[in-house]
């Protein structure tokens, strides 16, 4: 029956995963929660749907609206929300799916490389291998180490001249 006859059905767990694509990051808007890689888990029982997130950070602090954005989301799916945010494994930015890496570098976000079994050094960061996501030079430079957010730095390009942001691999 449709939800006009008075009943309700549950939602299915792709179209959970779908109305949690549609939510942007509150500090990145041009990728989704989804595209970013914070949604680990869904899971619908009934009219129950639990959702399992993993903030970028501990002590991300778009984490509360994150949070809230994905409860009214299964709210307007006509659920009920349980929204779990689990620290037990931290996020990685591996998890950023391959449309999340085409978003940000379209917008002008160096997405960051695939992450080495020891992480990036220092000198990794302010090496040449970060191309320009305006003009795809690799002729550019560290600027700052700490950008707008703990997970991004400050690069240069010396071909086009542009500032931008760097997403440094965690």
């Amino acid at each position: 029956m449709s939800r006009e006859a008075g009943k309700s059905r549950s939602p299915s767990a792709s179209e959970v995963w779908k109305a949690l694509a549609e939510i942007p990051d509150p500090e990145i808007p041009v990728v989704s929660l989804v595209d970013l890689g914070v949604v680990r888990d869904v899971e619908v029982d009934g009219e129950r749907v639990r959702v399992e997130f993993t903030p970028t950070f501990l002590g991300c602090p778009a984490q509360e609206v994150m949070r809230d954005r994905m409860a009214d989301a299964v709210r307007a799916l006509g659920a009920q929300p349980e929204i779990d945010v689990v620290l037990d494994d931290s996020w990685s930015t591996d998890r950023i799916t391959p449309e999340g890496r085409r978003k940000l570098q379209e917008s002008g976000f160096a997405p960051p490389h695939p992450r080495a079994a020891a992480g990036p050094t220092l000198v990794q960061l302010e090496s040449h291998a970060f191309r320009c996501p305006y003009c795809g030079s690799a002729d550019t430079r560290l600027e700052n180490l700490f950008g707008p957010t703990p997970c991004r730095s400050i690069r240069y390009c010396t071909s086009c001249r542009q500032p931008f942001e760097q997403f440094k691999t965690i």
